[in-house]
């Protein structure tokens, strides 16, 4: 199976641009590329359901792949927009409320418990003073993408992925977890409500007036 051979199937989410342009770059690199985009609580499509070919690629995307999918690719990484120390939903909001002063985007092999695979690579830049919520994960976007183009050129041309010295350091953190993250209450000091904030403010996502 040589370059440009390799059939692909694309998770990913719906109405971004970083998806968009890693679309792009994998139909221009891989053949028979099925994709898929959508949100938050939407089902896995029966189509991508039913996908048997060489690799899948999960990019910002929403499902969860199960198992019996994985098990039909040669090779089947996601990418995450948070360093292994923050696996699961919510990760660049738990680093700016713990106050983390490095962050990073990962790629890793897909297990069918979300943030569990293997890791591939790691890439990792500072977290600024001037950091929320929203500027981190735009920053970690940037980044994700980078990473998404290394280790995509690698699976088009057949070559092995690397094996990153990382560890997946605790528990993948929930949706009801980051809810928690978002609740004040009166009886909380101003120092924790001001964390609070600049943990979940999203301000930088949305769009100019």
């Amino acid at each position: 199976m040589g370059p440009g051979e390799r059939s692909l199937l694309f998770l990913g989410k719906a109405d971004d641009a970083h998806v968009g342009r890693a679309v792009e770059f994998c139909r221009r690199n891989f053949a028979g590329v099925s994709v898929f985009l959508g949100r938050w609580d939407e089902p896995l499509p029966q189509d991508a359901a039913a996908w048997t070919g060489h690799a899948i690629i999960s990019y910002l995307a929403r499902w969860i792949v199960p198992a019996g999918l994985l098990a039909r690719a040669a090779v089947a990484v996601n990418f995450h927009p948070g360093p292994p120390e923050y696996p699961g939903y919510g990760c660049n909001n738990f680093a700016i409320y713990e106050g983390a002063e490095r962050y990073g985007v990962t790629c890793h092999h897909m297990a069918p418990r979300v943030d569990t695979g293997a890791i591939v690579a790691v890439k990792r830049f500072a977290v600024l003073p001037t950091d929320d919520a929203g500027t981190l994960l735009l920053r970690a976007y940037d980044y994700q993408l980078v990473l998404f183009y290394e280790m995509a050129a690698r699976i088009a041309r057949g070559e092995a992925l690397p094996l990153a010295d990382a560890a997946w350091t605790r528990q993948p953190f929930t949706r009801k977890a980051f809810a928690e993250l978002g609740r004040v209450t009166p009886d909380m000091s101003a120092d924790e409500r001001a964390k609070r904030a600049r943990a979940t403010s999203l301000s930088a996502l949305k769009p100019a007036p």
